[in-house]
């Protein structure tokens, strides 16, 4: 008979007090465990979850349903209409107008009446009325030449022949016209199609481009445009408010990649009911070292909302050359360390349960209340978004930062809902700052925005060449940005400026920003 080395005690108060020991030892393990389970998770959704929040993520799911349902009904319908079985009791639906654009070109395709009565074979036919039923098409891209014609001529009187001056192209000794030009850029920058990419398709449409010359056409456009750069840049930190951030961009090195950045301010008064325009400006550096925000925003000294990156820490500091910078916290970014540990269960993968924060789940709630507020005050002035948060937002903001301090006390330092609550309250004067100015947006959601593109690219893209190819990227993603910020067509734009801007006077070259262009739009039938 097996018998144990550590007997239990025959006093009952001992008994108990084994009880409650082993009871406390039982819960700090639970507690451990579900601590444990909760960093798992968060460091699995952080490397195989997508960085988004989840309004988007239903949004991509119901997307992705809705693709599927109206593929597989288009599926069934042409099943249906192609089977031999006869269809009975069949009701016609009614007939829904697609709004096609008015000024798209129509091609008429008329089918023949018969010139016989089915019925009666009478010939006395009367055109009573037609049907039409249109269907969308397409004509594939077509290449031509242009061909600048300059006529000689001679005077009979002086013996001396005269002839018009060559035209300006957008590439000295170029062969690309604008259209062309605008094409590559937007395709590279835009859309995030590298070169060999394009000059394969070119090749299969009968054109061919070599990568390398099509690498020296979009070198000079950098070169040509850059006037357009400076003047949108001038045009940014001319703003009481700029939003700033940064993102990682691989670049090519001896055998391997490396990181550099590319970092952009961006300023849109929009959301306040402002009537400036919007623009960003782009910048590349090799690293992310602090010198380089200190060099883009010299001479700078208004509000700049960004996230707590050290690097802007100099911006902020008292004796700062030309004045301090205002610092602004971003909700957004201080939401979204909550978020992630509120919203683990949404993306687990071995179909069990995973551990979500209680605490940090009421964190996001109260965080969203205060995001509804202020999307009901959007279009105000500075003033009356002022008095507004004062009266509405105050009371939540207060509530929340004082729920903040009472539940991290109750929280180990190691544990990551503290971590994520101390972002903001070591903070708490930046964050609040909003509540007294009125310039001050909630998030830095702007920049963000202007940084999606570039991350979406990098999946396609892989890496830039050099750092001179950041460079020059810097000057496109700036132009084109701009544009779209201004729901200006990048690539009309564009094809527009560079058939130009060589003959265009230097001192109004500000009438070619995007803002100030407007060169009108062809219709469709002309574009045909």
């Amino acid at each position: 008979m097996a018998t144990t080395e550590d007997p239990l005690p025959e006093d009952t108060e001992a008994l108990k007090a084994a009880l409650i020991e082993t009871r406390a030892r039982l819960l700090g393990a639970e507690a451990l465990i579900e601590h444990l389970q909760l960093v798992i998770a968060k460091m699995k959704r952080d490397k195989f979850g997508p960085r988004s929040e989840r309004s988007q993520r239903l949004l991509d799911q119901m997307e992705l349903q809705l693709e599927e349902l109206a593929a597989a009904q288009g599926e069934d319908q042409a099943r249906a209409e192609t089977a031999a079985v006869p269809v009975r009791g069949f009701t016609r639906q009614k007939a829904v107008r697609r709004n096609f654009p008015a000024d798209l070109p129509r091609r008429r395709i008329v089918h023949a009446a018969p010139t016989t009565c089915p019925c009666c074979g009478g010939t006395k036919l009367s055109k009573i009325g037609e049907d039409v039923t249109e269907t969308l098409d397409v004509i594939p891209r077509q290449w031509f030449v242009t061909e600048h014609v300059r006529e000689k001529f001679s005077c009979r009187s002086c013996e001396k022949i005269g002839q018009p001056p060559a035209p300006f192209h957008a590439i000295a000794r170029g062969f690309a016209g604008p259209s062309l030009l605008a094409m590559m850029l937007v395709e590279k920058y835009a859309n995030h199609q590298p070169l060999n990419r394009q000059s394969e398709q070119y090749a299969r449409e009968g054109i061919e481009l070599s990568v390398s010359t099509m690498a020296d056409h979009v070198g000079a456009c950098a070169a040509t445009l850059r006037p357009l750069y400076e003047l949108i840049k001038a045009h940014v930190f001319a703003a009481e408010r700029v939003h700033g951030d940064d993102t990682t961009v691989p670049v090519l090195a001896k055998g391997k990649t490396r990181t550099g950045r590319i970092w952009t301010y961006v300023r849109d008064d929009r959301p306040f009911g402002g009537k400036v325009p919007p623009a960003a400006v782009y910048f590349y550096s090799a690293d992310r070292a602090g010198i380089h925000p200190e060099q883009h925003l010299a001479g700078y000294a208004g509000i700049l909302q960004a996230d707590a990156y050290s690097g802007f820490n100099a911006l902020y500091a008292s004796d700062r050359k030309g004045g301090p910078i205002t610092e602004a916290g971003c909700w957004a970014h201080a939401r979204r360390k909550l978020f992630e540990l509120a919203d683990v269960a949404s993306k687990a993968r071995n179909g069990k349960p995973a551990t979500i924060s209680p605490i940090a789940f009421e964190a996001v709630q109260k965080f969203d209340a205060i995001f509804a507020l202020e999307r009901s005050i959007n279009d105000m002035s500075p003033a009356e978004r002022v008095a507004a948060r004062r009266k509405d937002v105050a009371p939540l903001v207060n509530d929340l930062i004082e729920w903040m301090k009472r539940e991290r006390a109750k929280l180990s330092h190691h544990n990551e809902v503290a971590k994520a609550m101390n972002y903001m309250l070591k903070r708490v004067d930046v964050f609040t700052r909003f509540l007294e100015d009125g310039r001050i947006c909630l998030s830095n959601n702007a920049a963000e925005r202007a940084l999606r593109g570039i991350a979406l690219g990098r999946k396609s893209w892989l890496f830039a060449g050099s750092d001179r190819g950041g460079d020059r990227a810097a000057v496109m993603l700036t132009l084109i940005q701009t544009a779209k910020l201004n729901d200006v067509d990048p690539q009309a734009w564009l094809a527009d400026v560079l058939a130009r801007i060589n003959d265009h006077a230097a001192l109004r070259v500000h009438e070619l920003l995007p803002w100030n262009w407007r060169k009108p739009m062809p219709s469709r039938a002309e574009a045909a």
